[in-house]
């Protein structure tokens, strides 16, 4: 969340404008060329900022009314409210917007989780990860002080794809106790060599804060790990 809440309004605007401009493109406009490596970084910009205004849930007419602010500022005409009144209250209106999608998807991640656990080979810790063993390891387990090296992906319970070290065709490496807590939890339970899937309830991940943009607030995370190997520090 950015801190200066006048910044943070004009980023929203020129975010809000537009995705109000992408859904008339929708619907009936053709859809704009990206061509050049201006054209595509302007879109980039476009995805960054979509990803870091998901808290707030607009809605289409709550969308049409951030644009006419947009309008009224790059027409230089008379604002219909004063900024310097309701530009601090961007940042709350995120924050308690971002606490009602929290709940959500902990309801979400919760039923996912449970659908989990009830599959073979599948255990619920006290805290409420979810592991799955896919494939056994053999040998010790890592302890917290290790290091250990894994194959990942991370994915949000829809199947959004967060992370992967998969994907990047290198296997990561890290200090056990230097990670989310289900991770650290979880891991200590695998052995070398094995395969499993891990469940993480967002009291065990990132919590109500999420991490922006990638994982929401609330967001139940939902792994599949591969133990490489593990050693000391």
């Amino acid at each position: 969340m950015i801190k200066n809440a006048i910044q943070f309004v004009t980023l929203s605007l020129c975010f809000c404008s537009m995705i109000a401009c992408a859904q008339t493109t929708g619907t009936g406009a053709s859809a704009p060329k990206l061509e050049t490596e201006d054209q595509k970084t302007l879109y980039a910009l476009g995805l960054l900022l979509g990803r870091n205004i998901k808290p707030f849930a607009l809605k289409p007419d709550e969308l049409a009314i951030v644009k006419a602010g947009l309008s009224d500022a790059v027409a230089d005409s008379k604002p219909q409210v004063e900024l310097e009144t309701y530009g601090p209250k961007v940042n709350e209106l995120a924050q308690k917007r971002a606490a009602s999608g929290a709940d959500d998807a902990k309801k979400k991640g919760q039923e996912f989780a449970e659908k989990i656990s009830n599959e073979k080979d599948a255990t619920k810790t006290a805290s409420g990860v979810v592991i799955r063993t896919v494939t056994p390891g053999s040998g010790a387990s890592p302890t917290v002080d290790d290091i250990v090296k894994v194959h990942y992906e991370g994915k949000l319970v829809d199947g959004t794809v967060f992370d992967s070290s998969i994907k990047r065709g290198e296997p990561a490496e890290f200090p056990l106790k230097g990670v989310v807590p289900c991770w650290t939890e979880a891991l200590q339970k695998m052995k070398k060599g094995g395969k499993a899937q891990i469940v993480c309830p967002s009291s065990t991940a990132y919590g109500d804060r999420g991490s922006p943009p990638a994982i929401p607030p609330g967001a139940t995370l939902n792994f599949e790990v591969e133990l490489l190997d593990f050693h000391k520090p």
